[in-house]
């Protein structure tokens, strides 16, 4: 969620509403044979020896001096609760991501592990209430914007964590390695993704009824913030809209706080040149303000996987999406698998319809999606060598598939488990990262 926006505004002409649909169906669609791969892991940084305990400002701010001191090809950002994000360069290759991704990891583990922190991977906060580390204007803004839609909001800034993967946005032409087909099968493979990889099931100590609390709390944040256009055969007209019709979060000051307008769109905004003409460099501003499952940037961003358990846990869902994307047999499998479940979307957009939610709520203990994650994961496999992926990471696929997708379980499960102090999974050791939960006591 850390965007590289600039906190101040330049004098520039203003922008009408025909030139902000022209900008934004020329940068948010840049179409191509798929190259590249990216991925953005975000965790949680706690206590190695008592990660229940809150750490302070100055404690965090001395650990993330001492990460950003490592030779890192990613750019590591804090988000607004302090926790961690690394965005990896894009890769030429999914190898290449990860090698470049896991060398990053170790240094920043070894940075922090010094000063007796370490990262968890884990969608939602599972026992702080959410508490603002960043004291910018960017999110005194965006907390007062979206404190107005509830609490979520500040769960979101502050307590939640994900693996989003990058990927191209595909060719011009039609196919299954087209823009249209890749915009389409995101949005509705995404619930898979979601069910597939939920990893939040608690809040304040107590399990919440959802396996992905994260995506539940960005759902809760709203349609205006954090929802995808209507699906159409038109992907850069469907944006733009959403874009000109989404609420503008702030409009920037070069002193003093900065205005926060209430259900001002940026159509409106264009139309009325109040408080002030918006320009281009406002456009941009306002695209990294929006939260949708889904951001084009170019490049299809992928937002709605939870942070993954395990020092490595994070390579499945990217090697598994890359797969299903960027391999045209293997993309084929996916789009004809995830089809018949559009129907459970009631043409609604994701993440706010019946699907999305039964994905967030159940995970794989849902029917059909465990069914169509079985057959998903099943072609990634095949995929991934052609993609050049090692045997570790082919290897670490078909465990996940084995350990959960078959057994209609998720990485929430096994949080519910040891919170139980039960162990359904009859899956071995767990992950040495994963953080000790408090057993029966915790469920007040």
């Amino acid at each position: 969620m850390s965007d590289a926006a600039s906190d101040c505004t330049q004098a520039r002409a203003a922008v009408t509403e025909a030139e902000v649909e022209g900008l934004i169906r020329g940068i948010c669609f840049k179409t191509g044979p798929p190259r590249t791969v990216g991925v953005e892991l975000e965790w949680l940084v706690h206590e190695l020896r008592q990660p229940q305990l809150p750490l302070t400002p100055e404690r965090l701010e001395a650990a993330f001096a001492a990460a950003r001191a490592a030779p890192l090809a990613s750019a590591l950002t804090v988000e607004p609760g302090g926790q961690l994000e690394l965005s990896s360069p894009p890769a030429a290759s999914l190898m290449e991501c990860v090698r470049t991704v896991s060398a990053d990891l170790d240094a920043v583990r070894a940075a922090l592990r010094e000063r007796g922190l370490g990262l968890a991977g884990i969608g939602h906060d599972p026992w702080h209430a959410p508490r603002r580390f960043l004291r910018q204007p960017r999110y005194d803004a965006m907390e007062t914007s979206l404190d107005r839609t509830g609490p979520a909001g500040r769960a979101m800034m502050c307590a939640s964590a994900s693996v989003q993967v990058c990927l191209d946005a595909g060719y011009e032409e039609p196919g299954p390695l087209g823009h249209v087909r890749r915009w389409w099968l995101a949005h509705q493979l995404g619930a898979v993704l979601v069910a597939a990889f939920a990893n939040s099931p608690m809040a304040g100590h107590r399990p919440t009824g959802w396996a992905s609390t994260r995506q539940l709390r960005w759902a809760e944040i709203g349609a205006g913030r954090a929802g995808a256009p209507v699906l159409d055969t038109d992907p850069r007209g469907a944006w733009a809209r959403r874009v000109l019709d989404a609420p503008v979060m702030c409009v920037r000051r070069e002193d003093g706080p900065w205005d926060v307008p209430d259900g001002l769109t940026f159509r409106e905004w264009t139309r009325s040149g109040a408080p002030r003409p918006p320009t281009p460099d406002d456009l941009d501003y306002h695209l990294t303000t929006l939260f949708p499952p889904v951001r084009p940037r170019g490049h299809l961003e992928l937002r709605m996987i939870d942070a993954q358990p395990g020092d490595d846990g994070w390579i499945v869902p990217v090697a598994v999406t890359t797969a299903l994307f960027d391999d045209p047999e293997a993309s084929e499998t996916a789009y004809r698998t995830v089809k018949p479940l559009v129907e459970r979307s009631l043409g609604r957009p994701a993440p706010h319809n019946p699907l999305w939610f039964d994905a967030a709520r159940h995970g794989l203990a849902d029917p059909e999606l465990r069914e169509a994650a079985a057959v998903c994961f099943a072609a990634a496999l095949e995929a991934l060598p052609r993609l050049g992926a090692t045997s570790e990471v082919t290897d670490a696929v078909a465990a996940y598939l084995d350990r959960y997708v078959v057994r209609g379980r998720c990485p929430a499960d096994d949080l519910l488990d040891r919170l139980l102090g039960t162990d359904r999974s009859g899956s071995g050791p767990r992950p040495a990262d994963e953080l000790p939960l408090p057993h029966g006591k915790d469920l007040r």
